[in-house]
């Protein structure tokens, strides 16, 4: 290569087409696999290959009142915070509107705002109880995109840290996740109370 930086590497190519043709260069940059890494989840494969709840759990959940056992952490006043039951990391949380909608551009203005409201404050009492040295946030809007429950938006907040694409969930279809979902919902519900921030049932 010309030039290298470690991630990437920068090669020059000499081109010529015919006996006429004027000469020129092709650039082209290589970026190693190396690169992009995956956060591996086989033990997902429940939720993926199970009988999905005909209701939609973002609308059934909440009518409940029994948050400890649907492990809703917070609620707000048109939003609410939930653990995914099926995490991708400790900690994985999903913040969704109580309004059933699938669209963000359908979102209320207000909606919107709660959801982010909610998403701060759940990121603040994560930092502190399970000190993660870095967060996936976003939403999957549609199935091309990955949604796994299309008709109701919600944004997913994913806890991470070092070495959490380890080899053992490819290797072994396993992953140590050091704490049950039970104990994370009560020590992030805990901090919720500290703050003075809890409003679930």
């Amino acid at each position: 290569p010309l030039y290298s930086e470690g991630f990437a590497s920068l090669f020059l190519f000499p081109q010529t087409h015919g006996i006429n043709a004027i000469p020129h260069i092709n650039f082209y940059i290589c970026f190693p696999c190396s690169v992009m890494k995956k956060l591996f989840a086989p033990w997902r494969i429940e939720y993926i290959r199970g009988k999905k709840m005909e209701e939609c759990i973002f609308c059934k959940l909440p009518k409940e009142n029994k948050d400890e056992k649907n492990l809703i952490v917070y609620r707000g006043k048109h939003a609410f915070a939930i653990m995914n039951n099926y995490p991708y990391n400790p900690g994985h949380m999903m913040i969704a509107p109580y309004r059933h909608v699938a669209n963000f551009e359908d979102l209320k203005d207000y909606e919107i705002m709660e959801i982010y409201e909610i998403s701060k404050l759940v990121i603040l009492a994560i930092k502190n109880v399970m000190e993660p040295q870095g967060f996936n946030i976003g939403m999957n809007i549609g199935h091309a995109a990955g949604a796994g429950i299309e008709d109701h938006i919600h944004l997913h907040i994913v806890p991470r840290w070092s070495g959490d694409t380890n080899f053992m969930p490819v290797i072994g279809d396993t992953k140590v996740i050091p704490q049950s979902l039970k104990e994370t919902y009560k020590e992030i519900k805990k901090e919720l109370v500290r703050r003075g921030e809890n409003f679930s049932r």
